[in-house]
């Protein structure tokens, strides 16, 4: 019995060792960080930090892109930094749980991803007119729809469902986690406080109660688009929700899933044990960009 104890151990032990070595031999990704881009439309250099899988730089393909976006009062460096996004693609692309990818990180400063209502922070016209070209010019990247995926959190949650309604033909699928979205009736409750702080800036200042339900805002409002839109091309884009049930924006987010099955568009919805922290969206992105690498892929 004592020899087949030290059998036993013995064998987890290497086991555990075998472990560890496919830990360190997992090959490392690039991230490049502090670049800029000279925007014409922004008036100012736009920060943006880029991870590049493991075999760029010693192979000649092109690879599909994630544009990943930060949360509000974050940076470029956040889903590096905090998120852990580096390591974690390293992780789920040795061991085949997500496509080689390029995740290109902008920096959205708190412009929501839009364009302001006075045209001060044409962030929107920024992205698709200037930043994708720029990313899609200097990086081995598909061109395609097929090939080019949204995803963020929070604010830039919001962000993803807001580009890939309103500009379904340029992606294939979005992962919004924690998304910062909100019903009309939510808005036209927000402080006094509240709204100059941060709803001012996007939709105008001195605004209450049904006043702040502006064109403006219906064009910005994940909800007012999908009621509105045009659904087969809506359709066309494969939906990500993920949203912790001790999170404040569960009740919006809940309401816009139960909006999606109204209107029959295909999604897919997560309420996991957790709140808007950074533990939780860590947990997060690689599901999300699983779902989102199933695209990339040939069916």
């Amino acid at each position: 019995m004592q020899k087949h104890h030290i059998l036993k151990i013995a064998l987890l032990a290497l086991l555990l060792g075998s472990g560890l070595n496919l830990t360190a031999q997992v090959s490392r990704g690039r991230v490049v960080e502090g670049l800029t881009l000279e925007s014409d439309i922004m008036n100012e250099k736009v920060r943006y930090t880029v991870y590049l899988p493991y075999d760029y730089e010693s192979s000649n393909r092109h690879y599909p892109v994630v544009y990943l976006l930060h949360g509000y009062t974050d940076n470029d460096m956040g889903w590096i930094q905090f998120g852990e996004a580096h390591m974690k693609a390293d992780r789920a692309i040795a061991t085949g749980e997500i496509p080689p990818m390029i995740l290109v990180m902008p920096d959205a400063g708190v412009s929501w991803y839009m364009n302001n209502h006075d045209g001060s922070v044409p962030y929107e016209d920024f992205f698709f007119q200037e930043f994708i070209p720029h990313i899609e010019e200097n990086y081995r990247i598909r061109k395609e729809k097929r090939y080019r995926g949204i995803a963020g959190l929070s604010m830039g949650g919001y962000g993803a469902l807001l580009y890939s309604l309103k500009h379904h033909h340029m992606f294939s699928a979005c992962a919004a986690f924690s998304a910062a979205i909100y019903t009309r009736e939510q808005i036209k409750t927000f402080s006094k406080k509240r709204w100059e702080n941060t709803e001012s800036l996007l939709y105008g200042p001195n605004l209450e109660g049904e006043e702040r339900i502006t064109q403006h805002f219906l064009d910005n409002n994940p909800f007012h688009l999908v009621r509105e839109g045009d659904r087969a091309q809506i359709k066309s884009v494969r939906y990500y929700l993920d949203c912790g049930d001790d999170d404040k924006l569960s009740v919006a987010n809940n309401k816009f899933h139960n909006l999606l099955v109204k209107y029959e568009i295909p999604h897919e919805y997560r309420v996991r044990d957790g709140s808007h922290s950074w533990p939780y969206w860590r947990s997060s992105l690689i599901d999300g960009l699983k779902f989102i690498g199933k695209s990339f892929h040939q069916f």
